[in-house]
C-alpha cells in the first residue's frame, strides 16, 4: 500500500500498479519455492469485466485467458475458476463457511471506480437479458480475426479475391 500510495496520485485508480506489484510478489515467492505454476482466483465475471475495461478504457480487445505463460516464459498462470460465475463461488464459499478477506485497505474504500461501473452494467444487462454474460464469455472463445480490424492479426493489405473478375458478358 505504501508503494502504491507514493506512486499513484490521490484520486487516481491504483489497480494497474497494485496488480503488477502483486504479480511480482507471486512470481518472487514461486521462484523461491521452486514452482512454475501459479493459480489465480479470477472467475467468469472478472474475465468479462476485464474485457470491457480493456475495450472501454485501453482501446484493446483483450481479457484474461484461463491459462497463459508469463512474459518471460518462466511461469504458467492458470485460472481454474475462469468458467465459474461469481454468484456460484459466493454461494459455495458461504455453504463451506470459507472466511472472506476483504481488500478494505485500497479496493474496498474506493467509490465510483470504473470496474464497479462496468460490473454494475453487466449485472443490469444480466437482469434485463438473462444469459448475456455467458454469451459474452462464449464470444471470447469464438473469435473471428478476419472480421476484426487488427492488421497485425490479419493481413488485410495482401488480401485478394481468388476468382478472376467476370468478363463483360457475364456481368449483371
Amino acid at each position: 500500500y505504501s508503494i502504491v500510495s507514493k506512486v499513484i496520485p490521490e484520486g487516481k485508480t491504483p489497480c494497474s500498479l497494485c496488480s503488477r506489484l502483486r504479480r511480482g510478489i507471486l512470481y518472487t515467492v514461486a521462484r523461491r519455492l521452486g514452482v512454475n505454476k501459479i493459480a489465480l482466483g479470477h472467475h467468469r465475471d472478472d474475465i468479462v469485466a476485464t474485457f470491457f475495461m480493456n475495450m472501454f478504457f485501453a482501446a484493446k480487445l483483450k481479457a484474461m485467458p484461463p491459462k497463459l505463460v508469463s512474459d518471460n516464459g518462466e511461469f504458467m498462470v492458470i485460472r481454474p475458476l475462469a468458467y465459474v460465475r461469481e454468484s456460484d463461488i459466493i454461494r459455495w464459499a458461504a455453504l463451506r463457511q470459507f472466511p472472506i478477506i476483504p481488500c478494505s485497505t485500497m479496493c474496498g474504500v474506493q467509490n465510483d471506480m470504473q470496474r464497479q461501473r462496468v460490473g454494475q452494467m453487466l449485472k443490469d444487462w444480466e437482469k434485463q437479458y438473462p444469459g448475456r454474460t455467458e454469451m459474452i464469455l462464449q464470444a471470447l472463445q469464438n473469435v473471428a480475426p478476419s472480421h476484426l480490424m487488427d492488421r497485425q492479426l490479419y493481413d488485410f493489405h495482401n488480401l485478394h479475391a481468388t476468382r478472376e473478375p467476370l468478363a463483360d458478358t457475364d456481368k449483371i
